[in-house]
């Protein structure tokens, strides 16, 4: 029997690290796959459909969204944002673990549609650290700066919500801990409770 996969839903404030820490597991988990999702924005230069994103027309994406068939969704820029339900539960179901690189609000929905996801907040050491990255990247104004630090304690609060909490003071670190916590999630009694039987059932031969 193929043992479910593991639905990792990994979120913290900008400039945390998230796309670097997502990056460096699924580089050293071939079983791990990254959730891809379905966009109402045109395709930009070299993205694939299916790959990149799953491109839809903006009906597409409402009739989807009547129909139950996504995790979450955000509206950002005009354009619409969601997480396929079907193609994340096929990978699950085939014993893949998915992880899904969202914000707060998107992994508030996710746990109300699927709660025994694993839900994974990662923390900056300190506010200080989360400026000097957010200004090191070198990819935002001085006003989208200030506009995205002064949303962060209350993005923090909302930390209590998930089910684990992972200071990214160092990546290679904070990997390994949610590789620990990827693993003793696959030991988890109600993930394994049909060992028990197997046991029995091998041990009666």
């Amino acid at each position: 029997m193929t043992q479910q996969g593991i639905l990792l839903v990994l979120s913290g404030p900008s400039g945390t690290g998230k796309g670097t820490v997502c990056k460096e597991l699924l580089r050293s988990n071939p079983n791990l796959h990254y959730s891809i999702s379905a966009t109402t924005r045109a395709p930009r230069a070299g993205e694939i459909n299916g790959q990149n994103y799953w491109f839809v027309s903006r009906e597409q994406f409402q009739a989807m969204l009547e129909n139950g068939e996504l995790l979450e969704y955000a509206e950002v820029y005009g354009n619409l944002y969601g997480t396929p339900r079907r193609y994340v539960v096929d990978l699950l179901n085939s014993g893949k673990d998915v992880v899904l690189e969202i914000d707060t609000q998107g992994a508030m929905q996710v746990k109300e549609k699927f709660p025994q996801g694993v839900f994974v907040y990662l923390l900056p050491p300190s506010l200080e650290e989360l400026a000097k990255r957010i200004h090191k990247r070198g990819t935002d104004s001085p006003e989208s700066i200030e506009k995205r630090l002064s949303c962060v304690y209350d993005e923090l609060m909302c930390a209590k919500y998930y089910n684990y909490i992972v200071v990214n003071d160092d990546v290679s670190q904070a990997v390994r801990k949610t590789e620990a916590i990827i693993l003793a999630e696959k030991c988890r009694t109600s993930r394994n409770i049909h060992l028990i039987d197997d046991v029995v059932k091998n041990t009666s031969k």
